[in-house]
């Protein structure tokens, strides 16, 4: 297993400090402050990294690209343009899903409200499919990690990293995907290429998935935060392995004979985007038992921008991470000690 890079621990340290000064300005319990610290900094030293494919958006490219992976773990949110503490939090999960490579994918589904500036038919589908697990899913900003419990609010964010670190430890065998992304003028194609499908009992397909990063607000809607938004869910196709069945929403186009060979998408982005694929079940499959809810395989593709940072020293980085987790350890007491002086 391959642990995280000098330069994701550095990404993730910074992340790790945008955090707690995020968290406080929100108003966030100091021992929450403690409890995300410290599984941040377990999850920086413990978690696996794979190669993740990020493509600057300030250089573009020419030619094919060629995408593989699997073991990426699917992180959903559903969030709303209007809704102040999903805006503050907003440009800081644009940071963790930079910071944690491929290792996570995070996907925002903004609803049709009629309040929301988006409100994508896309996104829609993906939160009814959220509905057959959680029907209570409703409140923003709400997380899911692999269909998993429901972790609501800024403040839930701790039990989201941990929720993660457990996928990661428990997760065994994965598919092994790959599709490749062409690009014509202004005009993409995403196909399937080689794949290596774990076998399951019950239903299952692949599903293309496309997310737009910096997604201007419009004008004309409540909008407490940045002037745009990331990771917004805008369109989805998938393919039933069984019969070659193909659905699409958002798509300029979605065709293919054979799933597992020929299955591609058409788009044209206004800008940046991310194009995840993945092998899921089928909606009636997780009707019938919602055990089948969690993804067998990911990989995510993004073009969007990067930082590369410089190599340095790996051990400061940590000695500086334990060492901010004492400082809030410090601060805490600190706290209690004076809430306890004027209690008595």
């Amino acid at each position: 297993m391959k642990l995280a890079s000098k330069s994701h621990i550095i990404k993730e340290v910074e992340v790790l400090h945008r955090l707690v000064k995020v968290m406080g300005n929100m108003g966030v319990c100091h021992s929450t402050l403690i409890r995300i610290a410290s599984s941040f900094i377990i999850i920086i030293l413990l978690s696996p990294v794979s190669n993740a494919e990020v493509r600057d958006y300030s250089k573009g490219w020419d030619g094919d690209i060629t995408v593989e992976g699997g073991r990426t773990i699917i992180v959903e949110e559903l969030s709303t343009t209007w809704c102040v503490s999903c805006a503050e939090i907003d440009p800081y999960l644009q940071q963790v899903a930079d910071a944690h490579g491929s290792r996570i994918t995070i996907v925002t589904y903004h609803p049709t409200d009629g309040d929301d500036a988006f409100q994508p038919e896309a996104a829609k589908e993906r939160i009814d499919r959220m509905r057959l697990i959680n029907p209570q899913i409703g409140q923003t900003p709400t997380f899911v990690v692999e269909s998993g419990l429901l972790r609501v609010g800024p403040d839930s964010w701790p039990d989201v990293q941990k929720d993660i670190l457990k996928e990661e430890t428990n997760r065994q065998e994965t598919s092994q995907l790959s599709f490749s992304v062409s690009k014509f003028g202004d005009n993409y194609t995403a196909k399937i290429e080689n794949l290596s499908l774990i076998s399951a009992d019950y239903e299952t397909q692949l599903t293309f998935m496309m997310m737009a990063h910096d997604l201007p607000v419009p004008e004309g809607y409540i909008n407490p935060g940045e002037a745009t938004r990331d990771r917004v869910v805008t369109a989805i196709a998938s393919c039933k392995l069984g019969n070659n069945t193909i659905n699409n929403t958002g798509f300029t186009q979605a065709s293919g004979t054979l799933c597992s060979s020929d299955f591609s998408v058409n788009f044209s982005p206004e800008g940046k985007f991310s194009i995840v694929l993945i092998h899921e079940a089928t909606e009636s499959s997780i009707i019938e038992n919602l055990d089948t809810a969690k993804t067998l395989g990911l990989v995510e593709f993004a073009f969007r921008d990067i930082q590369i940072q410089s190599q340095v020293n790996i051990m400061p980085l940590v000695f500086f991470s334990v060492g901010l987790i004492g400082i809030i350890w410090v601060a805490y007491d600190k706290f209690n000690a004076v809430k306890n002086r004027k209690a008595s």
